[in-house]
């Protein structure tokens, strides 16, 4: 079986542990351990008999659901996707059109993907520090990315938080290169992880610039990534050449209530803000004890962890001898074999890591 290239492959995993993917300990993919929420899993059971229907091709009404996450804007400035993956094609597409297309590196291998599919040129940016061969400060790369600008008519693609790093991009760092790129794309897919007072969301000043376009997850905050289901944030002209090029239906309709539920359980949301600062210190401080490894600081749900052993042996060491499964970092070329990602899980599931590490190490 080949080796994966994103997180959550639990039948790889199982395949090298040598047992059913259930029972399986998930740290690979960075999804909320908390959900799914139980308003969501009722509004998928209210909705099971209308499976004999089409879902509304234009979505309206869960349009306007997620227009109550960011009330500033109506209906149209907002397309629902097949998770974020599938808006993620439509704004390479358009970046492809472009005479350039700068991207940030470590980067989501699907970004290299949709931009190939397109034929787009890029120009990749690295914001690791080559010197000392690690992770460099977001500021300082983006002032560097500024000043080394040459043409108006290129696109820029990166996300913040930045995966796989964790570190939250300022919003004040962005805003200058809305006005030096044709067109600039941020991922925002582990935002929502952040409380509203800690966020440096684009959204609030999409409306400024229609060269923007933000792409958001509902499936890792919600813990629904087998639903799929993500949203994108961009000027009206733009959602609706999406919504020209891209199958119908592509959303179906579970997601769709799911989605209805989700964007109005406030307590879900406040008890995963709650939950996240203290298990992610319990890691991070965990891990930083443990010999040869170096967790990074990180905004996110998930710990970028420097080892000295190369983290492809680590990770199967890890599920031979306790079924927890990590993420290698080969699919970010700039990282290779030293680096492994980590999610935040419950204390108790970060405690079985953290011994399971130590076991082996």
């Amino acid at each position: 079986m080949r080796r994966p290239n994103h997180g959550g492959n639990l039948a790889w995993a199982a395949a090298v542990a040598g047992c059913p993917p259930s029972l399986i300990w998930d740290f690979s993919a960075s999804i909320n351990p908390l959900g799914p929420p139980k308003s969501a899993i009722a509004a998928i059971e209210s909705q099971l008999n209308n499976l004999i229907a089409y879902p509304d091709p234009d979505y309206r009404q869960l349009r306007v659901s997620l227009s109550q996450l960011h009330p500033t804007l109506t209906p149209d400035w907002i397309l629902p996707g097949n998770g974020s993956a599938e808006l993620l094609t439509w704004a390479c597409r358009e970046l492809s059109e472009l005479e350039e297309t700068y991207l940030v590196t470590p980067a989501f291998s699907d970004y290299q993907r949709a931009l190939k599919a397109f034929k787009a040129k890029v120009r990749e940016y690295s914001l690791l520090d080559h010197k000392r061969g690690e992770p460099a400060t977001l500021k300082r790369e983006f002032h560097s990315l500024l000043s080394n600008l040459h043409s108006s008519d290129s696109g820029l693609l990166l996300n913040s938080p930045h995966n796989p790093t964790g570190q939250l991009l300022n919003r004040e760092a962005i805003l200058p290169l809305l006005e030096q790129f044709a067109l600039v794309v941020v991922d925002e897919a582990f935002m929502d992880f952040l409380p509203p007072d800690q966020q440096q969301s684009l959204i609030p000043v999409v409306q400024d610039y229609p060269n923007l376009v933000i792409l958001r997850s509902l499936t890792k905050f919600y813990s629904l990534p087998g639903l799929r289901l993500g949203y994108c944030v961009a000027h009206p002209d733009r959602t609706r050449r999406w919504q020209e090029w891209r199958d119908p239906w592509p959303v179906n309709c579970l997601a769709v209530a799911a989605a209805t539920a989700v964007v109005l359980d406030t307590k879900f949301q406040q008890q995963t803000w709650d939950w996240l600062p203290g298990a992610k210190w319990q890691l991070s401080h965990g891990l930083a004890r443990l010999p040869g490894l170096q967790p990074y600081p990180s905004a996110a749900n998930f710990l970028l962890v420097h080892s000295e052993q190369p983290s492809s042996q680590l990770q199967k060491k890890l599920l031979k001898h306790s079924q927890c499964l990590i993420r290698d970092c080969l699919s970010f070329p700039e990282l290779g074999d030293r680096y492994f990602r980590v999610a935040v899980r419950t204390t108790a599931e970060n405690q079985r890591l953290l011994e399971s590490l130590d076991a082996i190490l």
